[in-house]
């Protein structure tokens, strides 16, 4: 599915009905958003926890790699990546522990064999002033949330 985001503001809907779309017990688990410095990835990432009831800070998980929430949905693990030199120090951040929640991954090419794991894979690029995105779904699961987001107003979806 591939989307045309002209603004913060409609990356902020897409991420709301995004949140809307997930099963009730977060039976897609891992989400990988992938794109440039500024394509977006963290601002989905923050509309999620917003549309799941967060309402505190959400940093950026830039220096911390690891930020997690508790959600009136359930946990949410927000991931960046960026600063990790191999896919091995997945091991110390504890990832593999990270199984009761969604988690949300930035950077995730820094960790190849994570796409075999995945649910969803979002792609963030730049797009005349705004933004595009592209969404795929990578399980069973996954195929299943953006069937049910395709359903949806397509506001924003590229023909």
């Amino acid at each position: 599915m591939k989307l045309v985001l002209p603004d913060e503001g409609a990356t902020a809907a897409f991420a709301a009905r995004f949140a809307a779309a997930l099963p009730a017990d977060f039976g897609v688990r891992l989400v990988l958003l992938e794109g440039e410095l500024g394509a977006g990835k963290s601002t989905f990432a923050r509309a999620v926890l917003r549309a799941l009831g967060h309402r505190g800070a959400v940093p950026s998980p830039t220096y911390t790699l690891v930020e997690p929430y508790e959600t009136a949905a359930g946990n949410v693990y927000h991931i960046d990546l960026y600063r990790i030199g191999s896919e091995e120090e997945l091991y110390f951040l504890g990832f593999d522990e990270l199984d009761d929640g969604l988690v949300l991954v930035e950077w995730p090419e820094r960790a190849p064999t994570l796409r075999s794991r995945a649910d969803v894979k979002i792609s963030f690029a730049y797009h005349a002033s705004g933004r595009r995105a592209v969404v795929e779904g990578l399980s069973e699961r996954g195929r299943d949330l953006v069937a049910k987001l395709r359903a949806q107003e397509p506001k924003y979806r590229i023909k």
